[in-house]
């Protein structure tokens, strides 16, 4: 739960409302940003698929029963409709020229319509009054939370704090990209701790992600690197807002959902560094053959860090296979056509001999 509901933040068509600062911050149309987001994202959610079922069969559960589960038909004929104001608001957003407010003024309004069609949907002059004042108070939150980090960020940037920390950041790292990513990542982590998306974001942002610009990486990728980062810091321990909100509502113990969340979401924490290392998953002017190259050989990669981190395919797998895999996974990071066969190689072998152990087990 913890780890599926901090991806919202980061799969398109609605992004978390960092994201449109984001587009703002870097001068960038709004539907753009979300065409770069799509790969990325979508791959982090294989990535907890894989995981789930992969644990799912190593524990032995079972899916419910067909006539357990509710009927398509049913849910669609009562709710559905309630589907268009999504359908809108990607029109709006991609399509129709209008800025971000006024597709969201728009779909405000169109949503209240769609609404009225049906009576268990229906809104009355009450129900929008109410609507109204529980966004109001949202809005004061969130502008609460933009005006205290406006602060910092003012402060960071007069005082040249920011210029340092990104300076720190790439002395510390040395000549070493790979060393700068994770001081980098280890700053977002702990900058990010404890925020909400908003803030942490716009703090992350100002302090690490000019030291990343500085290297040569597009403003961009930087960005989004630190934009995951910011997001996964509701997941890690000790400090996991998310994880602890997800604790409370199971019931469980905060520290181990926490850690749980951490290795169902490992692949995300994996993908800022592919998109990084290969900027073809953020679709920069990418042509549709490679950005389909790239989208399959992170899926992959993904699937092969599931098998490693789940110890699962078909059957237990080896700790060599384990290695392997994860072996596989990281070559797959690189955008070279060598990494990428010997990864796919990889891949390929892991999965014909688990499933030849598994018959002959069976037989």
């Amino acid at each position: 739960m913890a780890t599926g509901s901090v991806g919202g933040q980061l799969m398109p068509p609605v992004m978390g409302a960092a994201a449109f600062i984001m587009a703002d911050t870097l001068g960038m149309k709004y539907n753009e940003l979300l065409i770069s987001a799509i790969i990325p994202a979508v791959i982090y959610y294989l990535g907890i698929l894989f995981q789930i079922q992969f644990r799912a069969e190593k524990l032995g559960m079972q899916g419910m029963p067909k006539d357990q589960i509710p009927k398509m038909s049913g849910v669609m004929k009562e709710y559905g409709h309630l589907a268009l104001p999504i359908i809108f608001l990607v029109y709006m957003l991609f399509f129709s020229g209008r800025t971000v407010i006024m597709a969201a003024f728009y779909t405000i309004i169109f949503t209240i319509v769609v609404a009225q069609c049906r009576k268990n949907t229906r809104m009355s002059v009450q129900d929008i009054l109410d609507a109204m004042v529980a966004s109001a108070k949202s809005t004061v939150s969130v502008a609460i939370a933009c005006a205290c980090v406006g602060i910092i960020v003012g402060s960071c940037s007069i005082t040249g704090f920011a210029l340092n920390m990104a300076n720190t950041i790439i002395s510390i790292g040395g000549k070493s990209l790979m060393f700068t990513l994770v001081f980098t990542m280890v700053t977002c982590m702990i900058l990010g701790m404890g925020l909400p998306s908003i803030p942490s974001y716009i703090i992350t942002s100002t302090i690490a992600a000019p030291a990343l610009i500085q290297l040569g990486i597009p403003a961009l990728v930087s960005h989004m690197f630190c934009f995951y980062f910011a997001m996964f810091a509701n997941l890690t321990p000790p400090v996991a807002l998310a994880a602890f909100a997800a604790a409370g509502i199971a019931g469980g113990s905060p520290m181990k959902t926490g850690w749980a969340s951490v290795k169902l979401a490992l692949a995300g924490f994996i993908l800022p560094y592919m998109f990084v290392y290969n900027t073809d998953l953020l679709l920069l002017d990418t042509p549709i053959a490679k950005a389909v190259q790239v989208a399959i050989t992170a899926a992959i990669g993904v699937f092969m860090i599931s098998i490693a981190v789940e110890g699962f395919l078909f059957r237990k797998v080896s700790v060599l296979v384990r290695i392997l895999s994860l072996v596989g996974a990281f070559l797959l990071i690189d955008s070279g056509a060598v990494t990428d066969l010997v990864g796919i190689a990889i891949c390929a072998a892991v999965v014909i001999y688990q499933k030849t152990i598994h018959k002959k087990v069976l037989q």
